[in-house]
């Protein structure tokens, strides 16, 4: 059977956004080739047709993900939109509650310290990208200065971000988000 031209292109798009929803969801230890490709709508064996190993779409969905977060980053920067929206938008009930289509970072920080080498720098150096944007919209001090405080921020709100959703009582978490902004958005701002 013939497919059209691009069709293939479209059905790795495709499977990268069901793992990438997985993953962010359940974790990546605990999703299977045959459960991201049972909802892709495809058969087992045509995972093999776009990807070498779990391990390779762990990596692209990785790369792909904070791709993304960085281009909201670069949007936000180019748009003059302030940092401190930023944090708010990212400390808020709406992304805490949104683990599928949330921030990557947060959702499998964890994990990835237990990847091979290539998977852990393809996740460096994203991250190593969006801290790059985040300094930049910082406006006070040195370049030094500003990266640390980048670094000090999104540090912040990924572990924030990761505890709000940890735990089961409602008000704390949402007293987390709340603590964590504030602590961002004081970071940011100090001289």
């Amino acid at each position: 059977m013939r497919y059209d031209k691009g069709h293939k292109d479209e059905t790795r798009r495709h499977i990268l956004d069901v793992a990438s929803a997985q993953f962010r969801e359940s974790g990546i230890a605990a999703v299977g080739i045959a459960g991201i490709m049972a909802e892709a709508g495809l058969t087992n064996g045509a995972f093999y047709s776009h990807f070498a190993s779990k391990e390779e779409l762990v990596r692209k969905v990785l790369i792909d993900a904070l791709t993304r977060r960085e281009e909201r980053h670069r949007d936000n920067l180019e748009n003059g939109v302030a940092l401190e929206a930023t944090i708010r938008e990212y400390l808020s009930t709406r992304h805490r509650d949104r683990a599928g289509t949330g921030c990557p970072t947060a959702a499998l920080a964890a994990e990835i310290a237990r990847h091979p080498k290539a998977t852990r720098d393809a996740f460096t150096g994203k991250l190593a990208d969006i801290i790059v944007l985040m300094a930049e919209q910082i406006r006070q001090g040195s370049p030094e200065r500003r990266r640390r405080k980048a670094i000090t921020i999104y540090a912040t709100m990924v572990g924030a971000l990761q505890l709000a959703r940890a735990v089961n009582d409602k008000p704390l978490s949402d007293e987390i988000l709340e603590n964590a902004v504030e602590a961002a958005i004081a970071t940011a701002n100090a001289r």
